[in-house]
């Protein structure tokens, strides 16, 4: 398809109700922990448990509510400093390839105006984001913090080694993974009961980057549809590559987190056992990245056989 045509398709493309809805100008929260806090944490959590598995293990079982509380903390804390990390190094970086043309193709006037306003939008979410792992990491006496996650230096190692005449397409395209699989591990993180802070948070979070999410769909099939046979090849080793990438463990973070929580050493080895490894990588991967690989098959990419073949190898989509 031409460039003027995939231009016609998109024409009307805009987050919609962006200044009335937008958690950036919306919301009445202010995300400050509850007076009422301990009664809270009598029902409530402050990260899913299960979205934490290895609080199933024996020994954390058998230390109590407290190291569970502990733990979960930590947990939030580190999804917090790296959804920071995240919005301000790599999806905001992926947006301004659409803002100020980076990417080789001319983008509709529409679709740069939402993604200058989704770039507003990403600078509040960092925002709330520190100033709750702050009041958090003091709460419990968590440091150091913030610490860099694995995830953030795995893709910075990869976007530093990909070619200069295809930077712009590899900071999109991590963009683009980045936010469709924050969109549903925010929706997981969001189905339990959380300290009220939490869950206002990351309610308000949700509603913003479901919006994201399918903004960065609509841009990746838009975008798909111009590029040439040469970089449909580099883009479908890349979106591997980082896919793989965000289901990584940090195995060093979480060492950490077990031992600051009085873990013994067999338990923090059963834990990273449980978590390492490729299949285990895959396994999460398969769970966790279906927006993104819906989104992929929506755009066409499957249609192409190589594409299909190289996902199919990695485990990630059946044959």
């Amino acid at each position: 398809m031409s460039e003027a045509r995939a231009d016609s398709t998109y024409h009307r493309f805009t987050l919609g109700n962006w200044n009335t809805r937008a958690s950036v100008r919306s919301s009445r929260h202010n995300y400050l922990l509850p007076v009422d806090l301990a009664q809270q944490l009598e029902t409530r959590h402050w990260f899913p448990p299960a979205l934490v598995p290895y609080l199933s293990h024996p020994a954390i079982a058998q230390a109590g509510r407290s190291t569970i509380h502990r733990l979960t903390a930590n947990h939030l804390v580190y999804f917090l400093d790296y959804t920071t990390l995240l919005e301000h190094r790599i999806v905001n970086r992926s947006v301004e390839t659409i803002i100020h043309g980076e990417l080789g193709v001319r983008i509709p006037q529409p679709m740069k105006t939402a993604a200058l306003q989704l770039y507003t939008d990403e600078g509040f979410h960092a925002l709330f984001s520190d100033g709750l792992a702050a009041r958090i990491s003091r709460f419990y006496s968590i440091v150091p913090r913030p610490v860099m996650p694995r995830r953030i230096t795995r893709l910075n190692a990869l976007l530093t080694n990909v070619p200069k005449r295809h930077k712009p397409l590899a900071w999109f395209l991590t963009g683009f993974v980045s936010e469709t699989i924050i969109a549903r591990e925010l929706l997981e993180v969001c189905r339990d009961a959380l300290v009220s802070c939490v869950e206002e948070m990351l309610r308000d979070h949700l509603i913003d980057e479901a919006r994201h999410s399918r903004y960065f769909c609509e841009v990746f099939e838009f975008l798909w549809l111009t590029l040439d046979g040469g970089q449909r090849t580099f883009a479908a080793r890349l979106l591997l590559d980082i896919l793989l990438i965000f289901f990584d463990a940090d195995e060093q973070w979480l060492m950490s987190s077990l031992h600051s929580a009085g873990l013994g050493e067999q338990a923090v080895c059963d834990i990273l056992c449980d978590i390492s490894g490729t299949q285990a990588v895959i396994r999460r991967a398969r769970s966790g990245a279906d927006a993104t690989l819906q989104a992929l098959k929506k755009a066409g990419f499957f249609d192409l056989p190589s594409n299909q073949q190289l996902f199919t190898q990695a485990g990630l989509v059946d044959g």
